[in-house]
């Protein structure tokens, strides 16, 4: 087997993160007159950032651009480039990322702006990649040693196991196929749950939750035939939700509803008191991976005695 060499890894790194930024362009064309895959996008830019950031970038600056110092290559040259750029096109994906659940209920001009946004990312991060592969790495080549090349490569590849495991070269790759493949490609970790458990997760929940559908008629709850902080019954399974709240709060429903369905609210949050108790009220729009309105989340929750908590209580304390 040939020795593993430390430009390698990071040029390897270079083109899975041109795969992920074939994907994020795809989709920014779409804006701003047509719906990207969200689905497609969120991952997309979870990868770029988890992945091309957090894992290759983190790579040069631990270990490469420090040993490349240590050989003599100005610190204030190409590093101070390189370091300047990964912050860069790091706020640009952190800013996306904060962005993409609004999307499908984003005016035309903010749209554009995170089209901009996006393509200045995919400009800076493609001159990013020449000049470290062209530039960075030949001058890491002349200097280092055999003996740099082994604490390069050990380095790199103890820090991704650390992170994804020993397999972490075939978890990497599956996340390119997910990503890659879109919605069609996607797994989810409940085919790893059969109904009887994840049944049983949601009664053992330390919360009630709720669940109206997108046609706005309550289709599940939990703690069936417990008892509960605000009594339900079989009979509330297929009534509108209007038909489940007191007349004079049927307006306000509506218009957390109808807030949930155009992207204008991404929650809304109620506290009473009840029998001597806090009761915390949160209603959250459900979305399928596209961004597509499912319906309404409600979760309740007996808050008292998490208001009282103080200090710290760690696992090891028990």
């Amino acid at each position: 087997m040939d020795k593993k060499r430390w430009d390698e890894i990071l040029v390897n790194d270079h083109e899975m993160i041109e795969r992920a930024m074939d994907v994020l362009k795809k989709e920014l064309e779409k804006l701003p007159d047509r719906s990207p895959d969200l689905f497609s996008l969120k991952r997309t830019i979870d990868f770029l950032l988890e992945f091309g950031d957090r894992i290759h970038n983190k790579k040069e600056e631990d270990w490469l651009f420090p040993l490349l110092i240590k050989s003599g290559i100005p610190e204030d040259g190409p590093i101070r480039v390189m370091l300047g750029e990964h912050e860069y096109e790091r706020s640009l994906l952190d800013q996306m990322s904060g962005d993409t659940d609004s999307l499908p209920g984003m005016a035309l001009e903010a749209k554009e702006v995170f089209k901009k946004n996006g393509l200045e990312y995919l400009d800076i991060r493609a001159n990013h990649i020449w000049k470290e592969n062209d530039v960075l790495y030949a001058m890491g080549r002349k200097a280092f040693s055999e003996a740099d090349n082994t604490y390069l490569v050990k380095a790199f590849d103890d820090f991704s196991a650390g992170v994804y495991g020993n397999d972490y070269e075939q978890k990497i790759s599956a996340m390119l196929h997910e990503l890659e493949g879109g919605k069609a490609a996607r797994t989810s970790l409940l085919t790893n749950l059969s109904y009887d458990q994840i049944d049983a997760i949601m009664e053992t929940l330390p919360f009630e939750v709720t669940f109206v559908d997108a046609q706005d008629s309550v289709a599940y709850f939990n703690r069936l035939d417990k008892e509960k902080l605000f009594v339900r019954s079989r009979s509330v399974i297929g009534r509108k939700v209007v038909k489940c709240h007191p007349g004079k709060s049927v307006d306000k429903v509506e218009q957390i509803v109808n807030g949930f369905k155009s992207g204008e609210l991404d929650k809304a949050e109620f506290w009473i008191d009840l029998g001597g108790k806090k009761i915390l009220i949160r209603y959250f729009p459900v979305r399928d991976q596209q961004g597509e309105y499912l319906g309404v989340l409600e979760v309740t929750q007996e808050i008292s005695e998490i208001q009282k908590l103080t200090g710290e209580k760690r696992l090891l304390d028990l």
